[in-house]
């Protein structure tokens, strides 16, 4: 169980969503989405997800799993939670993968998906088949954290880490240091480095899932379709998770209202935030 910090905004009887942030950002990417979507009638709610910001794990014993069914797990039950009834969830990088597994799963709990690069489930299975070079060497961050040297790399260089992959994802977008250092406070949580490192190690089968979510990997490993409401952006400038085609994206969403090519690099709510905040509500209406 989490005891997870969320900022919300908007009036409690506005049509809901939840904004789900990546790694290694936080809930201050969506800092000019939430009031264009406040001031459109929205009852917005952005969480810390977990290992970040102010989020904290309840039980001490409490496996700190950051595998994609954890952080599905965690976006359900806040939904339940907080009685929101069929939000619109958007999101990128993990954030993303958490909203296209509930939408996925429990198609039944949202009302509309907005997911930045597309479909997110990971295929665990086949993660163990090498890729072309030049597109492994995209995830050298990722390989970096299967070593005990990467771990105590990102827990004594966490800000120094996150800077160069804000750096190297978006190439077009030069940030202030205040929106760096805005962010950078929520790598201190305590269990960061335990998820982050899990995280990265699960989806590549190379270590042990929390059993409480087996269930919930088996069915993700089917690789269902998406059912719901879906418009997918891609940020063109993205160079960890390149842009695709709206033909390659369909087969995943019977249900894909638009697709859309973002002025943008990995970080879709910051650097694009009216587009953001439109694709959600279009959705709405």
């Amino acid at each position: 169980m989490l005891d997870v910090e969320i900022r919300r905004s908007g009036g409690s009887d506005g049509f809901p969503v939840v904004l789900l942030h990546g790694f290694p950002y936080d809930a201050h990417s969506f800092g000019r989405v939430v009031p264009l979507l406040a001031d459109a009638g929205a009852d917005v709610v952005v969480p810390s997800l977990r290992g970040y910001g102010g989020t904290r794990f309840v039980d001490a014993t409490t496996m700190r799993s950051g595998q994609q069914a954890a952080i599905a797990h965690d976006l359900l039950e806040l939904i339940s939670s907080l009685g929101l009834e069929g939000p619109i969830v958007a999101g990128y990088d993990w954030g993303g993968r958490a909203a296209c597994v509930v939408a996925a799963l429990w198609p039944d709990r949202v009302s509309g998906l907005v997911t930045g690069n597309g479909y997110l489930l990971q295929d665990i299975a086949s993660s163990r088949e090498p890729s072309r070079p030049h597109l492994e060497r995209r995830n050298w961050y990722q390989y970096y954290l299967h070593s005990e040297r990467g771990r105590t790399g990102l827990s004594e260089h966490r800000a120094e880490l996150a800077r160069l992959l804000w750096q190297e994802w978006s190439p077009t977008w030069t940030f202030s240091e205040d929106e760096f250092e805005s962010t950078r406070a929520s790598f201190d949580n305590p269990d960061f480095v335990d998820v982050v490192v899990h995280s990265y190690r699960h989806r590549y089968g190379l270590v042990d899932g929390d059993p409480a979510y087996d269930d919930t990997e088996h069915r993700i490993a089917e690789q269902p379709l998406i059912s719901v409401p879906t418009i997918v952006l891609d940020g063109e400038h993205d160079t960890v998770t390149p842009a695709q085609s709206r033909d390659a994206h369909e087969p995943h969403f019977p249900s894909l209202a638009d697709y859309r090519l973002v002025d943008a690099g990995h970080d879709l709510p910051r650097e694009a935030p009216e587009e953001f905040a439109q694709a959600v509500l279009d959705l709405r209406r």
